[in-house]
C-alpha cells in the first residue's frame, strides 16, 4: 500500500544514489539484508503452487531465448558478410528469428493462472508475475503488426482480381488459381498477428485479474479491525516488539566492534568521518542562517522588486537542500564506520528521506505563512496566526519523518497484531491534532476575507471545502485509531498531510510562475492582477493535471495501477473497425496545425503581395482570400486525417447519424453557411458596399461564413444572417458604381409662377458640383396638393455617398433663391414669417377675399375647403351686386343662403 513515506523515498532518490554504493562497498556478502531475504522468500511463496521458486517464473534454460519485439538497430553480426557466400549482406534478420517463444509464454500464463487460483500467494509474488506479464504484453502488442505491409499488398492483389464469383458462377481457371494462392498467402501472413492478438488479450486479462486481487487485499487490509490500542494488555506486547526491532541495531554494532578488521577500517576513516560529521552539523545547525543572509544579499542587489522576490524564492530553496545534504553526510559518515549491520544500514538509508520530509515541510510552512510579511502570503492571516501555521507545518513534517522511520524499521508485517495499533496510535493522534489546527487556520482566512468585505471567489470556495475536509479527517482518523482500525486511520491522516503539502507546493510553484511572467514582461510590482495572465493560468492548469498521479500515489494507489491506466489510454478506443489512439490525435493536431499555418501564410501573401497587383476590386480580393482560407482548412483536415491513419470508413454510420442531426438541429446554421459560400462566389454584396436589407441600412464591414456585419450610419453594428442576404430583397447602392439619383421635393403655394420656379430649380441643380450633366438634371412639376404646387429636382450624383450633403446644399440654395425671387414655399409654420406677397393689381371689390376665422373653424377636409371657397365667392358677388347664388353653389335654399352669407359678412366686419 502506497503512502507519503513511499512518495518521500521517491523524491529523495537522487540524494540517496551515492549511499547504497558506499554501503555496498563495505558490506560482507555473507550477510544479506533482511529485506532481501524476505522478498526472496515471498517470491518463492508466490510460485510455491507451481512447485518452484521465483527463478522458475522466467523461461527455462532449455527454451529458446525470446528476442524483444522491437529492435533498436542491427548488430555487427547481423550486418557482417557471410563467409560461405563470399559477400556482404544488408538484409535484416529472417522472419523466424523475430518470432516469439509462445511455449515460454504458455508456461508463464499457466503459472500465473495457478498463482491466482491459490489464495496463499503473497503480494510480492503476484507483483513479480504481473511485471513479467506486462513485459510479454508489450511484446505481443508489437507482434500484432507483423507482416502488416505484406498483408496490405496481398489484399490489394486480391482486390485487383475482382470480386469473387457468386454461388453457381465460375471464373477463369488462371484467375481462380491465383485467387486461391493469394488467399492462402494472406492466411499465412495473418497467422502471426492473430496469434499475437489472442495472446495479448490473454495477458491483458491476467494483468487485470492480478490488479483486482491486489486491490481486494488492499481494501481488506484497510478495513481490518486490529486489537484495541487502549487495552493495557497490548502495551507490553508493543514495547517488546519495539525492543526486539531496535535492539539488533545495537547488537550488530557491538559484534562489528569486536572484529579487528572493522576497528582498523574505522580508525583509517576516522578523519574523513570527523570532517563529514562536522560539516553535516554545520549545515544543519547554521545552514538556515547562511541561506537567509545569502537571500538578503541577493534581494538587495536585484534591480526590481519582482527580481528581489524571485531571487529570494530561489535562495530559500537552500533551506531544504543544505540541511538535507547535512543529513546525507551523516548517513555517509555512519556508513563509513563499518559498525552498522543490516538493520543499522536500513536505518542509515532512511535518514535522508526523513530529513527531507522535515525540512521540506518547514520550508513550505515558511512560504505559505511568511515570517516577514504575512500579508504577502496566499492566506489572509495575521502575524500570530502565521507563526502558528509555521509551527504546525514543521510539526507535520516531523510526524511524517517519524512515520517514515517507523514504516522502515517497524513494518506492520514484522510486528505482532497487538503491537501495530499501539505503536501507530501516538503518531496518528499527533497528526490529527496538527490537521485540526491547520483546518481552523484556513477557516480564519475565510472569516477574515468576509470581514474585510472581499467577494468570495473560486479560490475561497476551494479553501472552504479543504478546511472542512481537513477537520473531518482530523476527527475521523484518531477516532478510527482508538477503535482499532489502525490501517484505515493511517490511510486517512498521513495521506491528508501529504496532500496538503503537495497543494502548498503547487501554490508556491504558481507564485513562482507568476513572478517569472511579470519579470519577463517587466510589469510593475503593484500590478498583481496582470501577473495572473492567461499563460500563468494555463501553466497552472497543466501542473494541476500533472499532479493528479502524485495525489493518487499519496492516497494509496499502486504505481502499477497508474501505468495500467496509461497503457489503456495510449491504446485508445475502437469504433467499429477503426481504433483511435491519443497518438493519432496528436499526429492529427500537429499536421493540422502545420496545414493551418501554411494556409494563413498563403492568405497573407495573397492579400499583401499578389492580389493588389491585379485588377480585382476589394470585394473580389476579400472573397478570394476567404475562399482560400476555407479550402486550405478543408485540405489540412483531410490530409491530417489520412496521414494519422484514421479510417473514416468505419465511421460511416456515425457520420450518417450526425448528418441527420445537422439536418434537423442545425438547419439554420447550415443554411447560413451555404448562403455565406454563395455570397463569396456570386459576390452580390462585398465589403464596403452600402446596402439596405429589410429595415437595416449601412455599410458592409465583414462577411463571414455564418453572418454579415453591417455598420449603420448611427455607428452601430448589426449582425445579419447570410440567409437573409440571399433570400430577401437587398438594395446595393454602391455595388458596380458609386453614382446614384437624388430626388429633392419642393412645394410652393398656389398662385406661384410655375415657369419661374422651374427655371430657378434648374439653375440650382445644374450649379451643384456633384451633379452629373449627362444626363442633365431634371426639374418637373409633378402635381398639385391642397397646400400648394409640387415640384421635384432629380439629379444623378457622381458619388451617392454624398447625397446627404448635396441635399442639404440644394435646400440651402432653394431657400436663398426663393427669397430673392419672391417665391413662397408651402407648409410655412405658424411660428415662422411668411415671405412677402406682391400687391394685388385688381381693385379690392373684384379681388377674392379669404376669411381665415371662418375657414379655420371648418373641418379640415376637401369638402369643407370647397364650401369655404364657394362662400367667399358668393360674398364677393353679393357686394358687387351680382345675382343671388343658387342653391347648388352653397348647398342650401335661398333663405338659408342669405342667412349664411349675412353671418359671414358680420364675421368679416368683426
Amino acid at each position: 500500500m502506497g503512502g507519503p513515506a513511499d512518495l518521500l523515498r521517491a523524491l529523495t532518490l537522487a540524494l540517496c544514489l551515492a549511499l547504497p554504493g558506499a554501503v555496498a562497498a563495505q558490506t560482507t556478502p555473507a550477510t544479506p539484508p533482511v529485506a532481501t531475504e524476505e522478498r526472496a522468500a515471498e517470491a518463492g511463496e508466490g510460485a510455491a503452487a507451481e512447485g518452484g521458486g521465483a527463478a522458475d517464473q522466467v523461461p527455462a534454460a532449455d527454451a529458446a531465448p525470446t528476442p524483444p519485439a522491437k529492435t533498436g538497430g542491427l548488430s555487427k553480426s547481423q550486418t557482417a558478410g557471410s563467409n560461405n557466400r563470399g559477400g556482404k549482406s544488408i538484409s535484416v534478420l529472417p522472419s523466424d528469428s523475430n518470432a516469439l517463444d509462445y511455449a515460454a509464454w504458455e508456461r508463464l500464463a499457466t503459472r500465473a493462472e495457478t498463482a491466482l487460483a491459490d489464495s496463499t500467494t503473497s503480494n510480492n509474488g503476484l507483483e513479480l508475475l504481473r511485471g513479467q506479464l506486462v513485459d510479454w504484453r508489450t511484446k505481443l502488442q508489437g507482434a500484432q503488426n507483423t507482416n502488416a505491409t505484406r498483408i496490405a499488398t496481398s489484399r490489394t492483389q486480391i482486390t485487383a482480381l475482382g470480386p469473387a464469383p457468386a454461388d453457381g458462377e465460375s471464373e477463369a481457371p488462371e484467375i481462380a488459381e491465383r485467387r486461391k494462392a493469394l488467399n492462402e498467402q494472406l492466411a499465412r501472413l495473418q497467422a502471426p498477428g492473430l496469434a499475437a492478438e489472442e495472446a495479448y488479450r490473454r495477458a491483458s486479462g491476467l494483468v487485470s485479474e492480478i490488479d483486482r486481487v491486489l486491490r481486494e487485499r488492499q481494501a481488506n487490509e484497510l478495513l481490518k479491525l486490529w486489537p484495541n490500542p487502549l487495552n493495557p494488555a497490548n502495551w507490553g506486547t508493543a514495547a517488546a516488539a519495539v525492543r526486539d526491532s531496535l535492539m539488533p541495531i545495537w547488537a550488530e554494532a557491538a559484534v562489528n566492534w569486536t572484529r579487528p578488521d572493522r576497528r582498523a577500517y574505522l580508525v583509517d576513516n576516522l578523519p574523513v568521518i570527523g570532517v563529514l560529521l562536522l560539516l553535516a552539523i554545520a549545515l544543519i545547525w547554521r545552514g538556515r542562517a547562511w541561506i537567509e543572509g545569502f537571500a538578503l544579499r541577493l534581494q538587495t542587489s536585484a534591480a526590481s522588486a519582482r527580481g528581489r522576490r524571485l531571487w529570494g524564492f530561489l535562495a530559500s530553496l537552500g533551506q531544504i537542500i543544505v540541511p538535507t545534504v547535512g543529513v546525507f553526510l551523516i548517513s555517509v559518515a555512519l556508513a563509513l564506520t563499518e559498525m552498522a549491520g543490516s538493520s543499522g544500514k536500513q536505518l542509515i538509508a532512511l535518514l535522508p528521506p526523513a530529513g527531507f520530509a522535515l525540512f521540506a515541510a518547514h520550508w513550505l510552512g515558511g512560504r505559505i505563512f511568511p515570517k516577514a510579511n504575512c500579508e504577502d502570503g496566499p492566506l489572509s492571516l495575521g502575524p500570530e496566526q502565521c507563526a502558528e501555521g509555521r509551527f504546525h507545518a514543521t510539526m507535520i513534517g516531523l510526524v511524517l519523518a517519524l512515520e517514515t522511520l517507523r514504516a522502515g524499521l517497524l513494518p506492520n508485517a514484522r510486528l505482532p497484531e497487538a503491537a501495530v495499533p499501539v505503536i501507530t496510535l501516538p503518531l496518528i493522534l499527533l497528526m490529527g491534532l496538527m490537521l485540526w489546527r491547520i483546518g481552523h487556520l484556513l477557516n480564519r482566512h475565510l472569516a477574515r476575507n468576509a470581514t474585510d468585505g472581499e467577494a468570495g471567489g473560486f479560490a475561497n470556495r476551494i479553501i472552504g471545502i479543504l478546511a472542512k475536509v481537513t477537520i473531518a479527517i482530523a476527527v475521523a482518523g484518531p477516532l478510527l485509531a482508538l477503535i482499532g482500525y489502525a490501517s484505515a486511520a493511517a490511510a486517512l491522516v498521513f495521506p491528508a498531510a501529504g496532500s496538503l503539502g503537495l497543494l502548498a507546493l503547487l501554490v508556491v510553484i504558481l507564485q513562482l510562475i507568476g513572478e517569472l511572467y511579470s519579470l519577463i514582461l517587466r510589469l510593475p510590482p503593484e500590478d498583481d492582477a496582470q501577473s495572473q495572465g492567461l499563460l500563468p493560468v494555463l501553466v497552472g492548469f497543466l501542473l494541476t493535471l500533472a499532479s493528479l498521479p502524485l495525489f493518487a500515489l499519496i492516497w494509496g494507489a499502486r504505481f502499477d495501477d497508474l501505468t495500467e491506466l496509461w497503457a489503456r489510454f495510449t491504446q485508445g478506443f475502437q469504433i467499429g473497425e477503426t481504433r483511435i489512439s491519443p497518438s493519432n490525435f496528436l499526429y492529427f493536431a500537429v499536421l493540422f496545425a502545420i496545414g493551418l499555418a501554411l494556409t494563413r501564410l498563403f492568405q497573407g501573401a495573397l492579400k499583401s503581395s499578389i492580389l493588389p497587383k491585379t485588377k480585382l476590386d476589394q470585394g473580389g480580393r476579400n472573397a478570394i482570400v476567404s475562399g482560400t482560407g476555407y479550402l486550405g482548412i478543408f485540405l489540412a483536415g483531410l490530409i491530417a486525417i489520412n496521414s494519422a491513419g484514421i479510417d473514416l470508413s468505419g465511421l460511416a454510420i456515425v457520420a450518417g447519424a450526425l448528418s441527420l442531426g445537422i439536418g434537423f438541429g442545425l438547419q439554420n446554421i447550415v443554411q447560413n453557411f451555404v448562403s455565406g459560400i454563395i455570397l463569396l462566389i456570386e459576390r452580390p454584396v462585398s465589403e464596403g458596399d452600402w446596402i439596405e436589407v429589410g429595415t437595416v441600412s449601412g455599410t458592409v464591414k465583414a462577411i463571414s461564413v455564418r453572418s454579415t456585419r453591417i455598420q449603420t450610419f448611427d455607428r452601430s453594428d448589426v449582425i445579419v444572417p447570410n440567409a437573409d442576404l440571399v433570400s430577401q430583397r437587398v438594395t446595393n447602392w454602391t455595388r458596380y458604381n458609386l453614382s446614384g439619383r437624388l430626388i429633392v421635393p419642393v412645394m410652393v403655394i398656389h398662385g406661384s409662377d410655375p415657369d419661374q420656379v422651374l427655371r430657378v430649380l434648374r439653375e440650382i441643380a445644374e450649379a451643384q458640383p456633384m451633379a452629373v450633366l449627362n444626363p442633365p438634371p431634371v426639374v418637373a412639376l409633378v402635381g398639385f396638393a391642397l397646400d400648394g404646387i409640387q415640384f421635384e429636382i432629380r439629379v444623378i450624383l457622381r458619388d451617392v455617398n454624398f447625397q446627404l450633403s448635396v441635399r442639404s446644399a440644394i435646400n440651402q440654395d432653394i431657400l436663398r433663391r426663393f427669397r430673392d425671387e419672391g417665391i413662397a414655399l408651402a407648409h410655412t409654420g405658424a411660428g415662422s414669417k411668411p415671405l412677402p406677397e406682391p400687391e394685388p393689381e385688381e381693385d379690392e371689390a373684384s379681388a377674392p377675399h379669404f376669411f381665415p376665422a371662418v375657414i379655420v373653424s371648418m373641418p379640415a377636409s376637401a369638402d369643407a375647403a370647397k364650401a369655404a371657397q364657394a362662400a367667399a365667392t358668393a360674398v364677393t358677388r353679393r357686394k358687387a351686386g351680382a345675382a343671388h347664388p343658387g342653391p347648388t353653389s352653397l348647398g342650401r335654399d335661398a333663405d338659408e343662403s342669405d342667412a349664411f352669407l349675412d353671418g359671414i359678412e358680420d364675421e368679416t366686419e368683426r
